[in-house]
């Protein structure tokens, strides 16, 4: 099978699997992690194969929806992956990008890199930042049931991977948990550059959801 029937046959795996999904993490965020991707590909010597691939499955079964189990996105792959005949070198690779793209608090050490990885992980916290990112997290939170703020409620930082798992805090928190920190975790130069724009979209945004919450706009 050629790779472009194999990436078409991935596309329609991915919506129909997804088209149930919470807003965050159905298949309109995996098209635009896959657009980002290819176009940070464009700049660094990548397989755009395995680009493509690991990006179409890197959200196919997120831990968050499945009681935390980790194990699931790269089980659903590999099975799918398996039954259109991909190579198993092909499978292992997007198997790990999958198991090592997540966040996870940002401490956590992770066990396998790639170029490829670099540039699908960038596509994803792009993703995270900016005017969509800020729609994500609020959406996210609204499925969760959170708080949108709490002033009584600080940011936690520098959790461990299960205390940022088994975060509940208000939606606000999460952008200093988590959004405002991906713009110096970014490998890539084009990574970069996007990422600093969109950072300072939600600087903005914050500045005036603080100044509404305090009456003073």
């Amino acid at each position: 099978m050629k790779k472009t029937q194999i990436i078409d046959k991935t596309i329609a795996f991915v919506k129909e699997t997804l088209k149930n999904a919470e807003g965050g993490h159905d298949w309109f965020h995996i098209e635009r992690v896959y657009k980002n991707a290819l176009l940070i590909a464009k700049e660094e010597d990548v397989d755009e194969f395995i680009v493509s691939l690991g990006a179409l499955l890197h959200d196919i079964a997120d831990a968050k929806f499945h009681n935390g189990d980790e194990t699931v996105g790269p089980k659903v792959a590999r099975e799918f992956l398996e039954s259109i005949d991909v190579s198993e070198k092909v499978i292992l690779h997007v198997k790990n990008i999958i198991e090592n793209i997540s966040f996870k608090g940002g401490n956590f050490d992770q066990a396998f890199r790639s170029t490829e990885l670099d540039v699908i992980q960038d596509a994803d916290r792009l993703d995270a930042l900016g005017a969509i990112g800020i729609a994500r997290c609020f959406n996210y939170g609204g499925f969760k049931d959170r708080k949108i703020y709490d002033p009584q409620i600080a940011p936690k930082l520098n959790m461990t991977k299960e205390e940022y798992k088994a975060s509940t805090a208000p939606t606000i928190n999460h952008f200093y948990e988590k959004l405002l920190l991906l713009k110096d975790k970014m490998n890539t130069k084009t990574g970069r550059k996007i990422a600093l724009e969109r950072h300072e979209f939600m600087e903005q945004f914050l500045a005036q959801f603080y100044a509404e919450w305090n009456g003073e706009k």
